[in-house]
């Protein structure tokens, strides 16, 4: 019988167990990273927003507290089209929503100020790769081939994210070693490449057997999957392994807010919706106040990274003043089961209830991919 922690995700980065954290761009920690890796799963963080000097410290300062694999995740897409055209016109237009807000937390308002790239994705990647990390995951693309032969070269796994089949043969035909199946409960951004956002917003439970027929590299199920229950209908649908990102914001590890880790912890994330107001691209988070005020048809929203930018002011001031009605909260559809308060407690009890029920599962579920295979 096979064990359900010993497959071909395990064997290729190295891990214990078939758990990935989600690398929360903006919520990322090193110390929840390294007690994941340190757990036997893998850890991810989220760089997106850092310069390649603060890409290579969070790298050592992670090593510092961990000697086991753990990933780093880039977004191959920084930006978005009309960003480098945005006017002072546009700025006003999205800004004006949320100037009553701005006044009642008593901040001033932002000033216009033209678009200017803070970071590359090619700078970023160079200092993850100059690190010899583990793994590289990656979002909104795919990397040129230079760099995934490099990866190749140096041994570093690759793993890129898929929201629909074609996007996942795509990462196959580049190289990738593994596939992540973004479906549409995933809390966070939606990370398609081929469509629009909103053209590809597939369910996890029919996304990932779609996938895992597609492709012949390791599939890793994400999107909803929040305890035992969900890891192992993901394995029975065929993937090798879980990107769980939801769970873990509550953890005392984790980056998030104390608003966020409570709002979760309260169970008051019972309604999540989709959202371009928060960033200017399709994320997954808790609705409230803000989000519904700024999904009106009639708000103007920036191109990504511009409303982010915008939408930080806000939330800076909001999350000083306890406003989580005007915080930016990302979770997935599962949030409500989240309950980790201690990374190591919740992997043990997680690992112990999937390795009672799992076996037979993963027997037949690798049975069946063979015969697809063949």
């Amino acid at each position: 019988m096979n064990a359900w922690n010993r497959n071909r995700i395990t064997s290729i980065l190295g891990i214990d167990y078939p758990i990935i954290q989600g690398p929360f761009g903006g919520y990322a920690s090193q110390r929840l990273t390294a007690a994941v890796s340190n757990f036997g799963g893998l850890g991810s963080f989220g760089a997106l927003n850092l310069t390649p000097q603060a890409i290579t410290e969070v790298i050592s300062e992670i090593r510092s507290l961990t000697s086991r694999p753990f990933a780093m995740n880039l977004w191959v897409s920084q930006e978005d089209e009309g960003a480098r055209t945005s006017d002072a016109n546009a700025f006003e237009r999205s800004l004006a929503p949320l100037v009553a807000h701005f006044g009642a937390l008593g901040v001033p308002l932002p000033m216009y100020k033209a678009y200017s790239p803070a970071t590359r994705f090619e700078d970023q990647v160079r200092a993850v790769i100059d690190s010899n990390v583990p793994a590289l995951s990656f979002i909104f693309g795919i990397p040129p081939k230079e760099i995934l032969d490099e990866c190749r070269a140096r041994n570093i796994v690759t793993i890129g994210a898929a929201t629909t089949p074609e996007e996942a043969v795509l990462l196959q035909e580049a190289g990738v070693n593994a596939i992540v199946a973004s479906g549409f409960e995933a809390g966070g951004h939606r990370g398609s490449f081929l469509r629009a956002a909103e053209d590809s917003l597939t369910g996890t439970f029919s996304l990932v057997p779609q996938i895992v027929d597609a492709v012949d590299v390791p599939v890793i199920a994400a999107g909803g999957v929040a305890d035992a229950r969900g890891v192992i209908a993901a394995l029975a649908l065929g993937a090798e392994a879980v990107q769980m990102g939801t769970v873990f914001l509550t953890c005392a590890e984790s980056g998030a807010s104390r608003l966020h880790r409570e709002t979760l912890l309260q169970r008051n994330a019972d309604r999540t919706q989709l959202t371009k107001g928060f960033t200017g691209r399709l994320a997954r988070g808790i609705h409230n106040r803000l989000m519904e005020e700024l999904n009106r048809k009639e708000t103007g929203i920036l191109p990504y990274p511009l409303q982010r930018a915008l939408i930080k002011n806000l939330s800076v001031a909001a999350e000083s003043e306890g406003r989580s009605d005007l915080l930016p909260m990302w979770a997935g559809q599962s949030a409500n089961l989240s309950s980790c308060t201690d990374v190591t407690a919740f992997l043990t009890s997680l690992v112990e209830d999937v390795s009672e029920a799992a076996g037979p599962i993963i027997e037949w579920s690798a049975t069946r991919r063979k015969h697809h295979s063949v």
